[in-house]
C-alpha cells in the first residue's frame, strides 16, 4: 500500500512508500458499508427513480418509492447488492487510489493532480472489478415491475444471466466506468484542492500549516468536492437508462452509451440529462465525507497514512 499524507512539514522531503496494508483494505470496506447503510442507499434510490422516470417530480418520485415498500422502499437493493458492492469497492478504491496517488507524487505531480490521478485509477478499478453487476442489479430492483408474486432478487439475477450471460448482468458497465473515473477524480482532486485553499486562507503557506486543519475545515472541503463532482450527471442518467428495466414504446432493447444519450435527448431534451441531480449532490457529499474526510481520520488513527 502506498498512502501518502496530504500535507508534509518539509515539502522537499522525499516521499516514502509503506508496504501493502491490509488494514486499509478492511478500512475501505468498513467505511463504504457505513456510508451505504446510512444515507447512501436512500439517496441512490431517489436518484435512480428520478433518472429512470424523468417525467416525475421529486414529490412523485418519493411517493412512488414509499408505495413500493414504505420506509424500506428507500433501501431497495441494499441487501445483498449494495452490501456486496460496498464491501469490495471501498477497499478497491482506497488501495488503488493510494497506490496511484503515490506513483503520481513520485513522478513529480502536485497533490491536486496526484489526487485526480488516484481518483481516476480507483474509480476505473471499482467499475471493472466489483461494481458492474452490483450497480446493474440495484437499478433492476428500483426500476423493474413488481408483480403480485414476490420474486427473489437472486432468481431475477439468475434469469438475466441465463438469458443474456455475463454481458447481461454487466449491462452498462462502460458507463459505470466513465462515471466512477470522473467521480473520484473530481472528489479526490477537488477536495484536496479545497483543503489546500482553506489552509492557505486560514493558516498561511508555511511548513506544517496543513496540520492545523480542523474537522470542520475537512468537512467543508468534502462538501465542496462532493458537490462539484456531480458535474458528470449526464453520464449517470445514461447509465441508469442503459440498466433500467422500464419498458416503453420506441425504447431500444440493447443500448450503448451513444444510443442511450440519443434516446434521452429525443424524449426529454437537455434537461433530461440532469434529472436526479439534487439527490446525487447529497449522495456525493455524503460519500466524500465518508471516504475522503472520515477516511483520512481513520487512516491516521490506524497509522496507515
Amino acid at each position: 500500500m502506498a498512502p501518502i499524507a496530504t500535507f508534509n512539514d518539509d515539502p522537499n522531503a522525499p516521499l516514502k512508500k509503506k508496504p501493502i496494508s491490509y488494514t486499509n483494505l478492511l478500512l475501505g470496506a468498513g467505511l463504504n458499508l457505513f456510508e451505504v447503510t446510512t444515507l447512501g442507499q436512500p439517496f441512490e434510490v431517489i436518484k435512480t427513480q428520478l433518472a429512470a422516470n424523468r417525467g416525475q417530480s421529486m414529490a412523485q418520485a418519493l411517493k412512488t418509492i414509499y408505495q413500493r415498500g414504505g420506509s424500506l422502499g428507500f433501501f431497495q437493493g441494499l441487501i445483498p447488492w449494495a452490501w456486496i458492492e460496498a464491501s469490495t469497492k471501498g477497499a478497491v478504491l482506497l488501495f488503488t487510489a493510494s497506490e496511484v496517488e503515490y506513483r503520481a507524487r513520485v513522478a513529480g505531480a502536485s497533490p491536486f493532480m496526484a489526487g485526480i490521478a488516484g481518483g481516476m485509477g480507483g474509480g476505473l478499478a471499482q467499475a471493472y472489478t466489483t461494481m458492474g453487476f452490483c450497480t446493474f442489479m440495484k437499478t433492476v430492483e428500483v426500476t423493474r415491475h413488481k408483480s403480485a408474486v414476490k420474486e427473489s432478487t437472486f432468481k431475477i439475477a439468475a434469469d438475466i444471466f441465463r438469458k443474456e450471460g455475463i454481458a447481461g448482468i454487466n449491462k452498462g458497465v462502460n458507463a459505470v466506468a466513465v462515471r466512477q473515473c470522473t467521480n473520484w477524480a473530481s472528489r479526490f482532486g477537488l477536495t484536496r484542492f479545497a483543503q489546500d485553499a482553506i489552509v492557505k486562507a486560514r493558516y498561511g503557506d508555511t511548513p506544517g500549516s496543513g496540520h492545523k486543519l480542523t474537522a470542520w475545515d475537512r468537512i467543508a472541503a468534502s462538501v465542496i468536492g462532493g458537490s462539484l463532482s456531480c458535474w458528470n450527471q449526464p453520464i449517470e442518467v445514461i447509465r441508469v437508462e442503459m440498466q433500467s428495466q422500464i419498458k416503453a414504446e420506441g425504447r431500444p432493447e440493447k443500448m450503448t452509451i451513444a444510443s442511450a444519450a440519443k434516446y434521452i435527448h429525443k424524449n426529454n431534451g437537455m434537461k433530461g440529462f440532469y434529472r436526479g441531480a439534487l439527490p446525487r449532490v447529497c449522495l456525493g457529499v455524503w460519500q466524500t465525507l465518508c471516504m475522503v474526510t472520515l477516511g483520512d481520520y481513520a487512516r491516521a488513527y490506524f497509522n496507515t497514512n
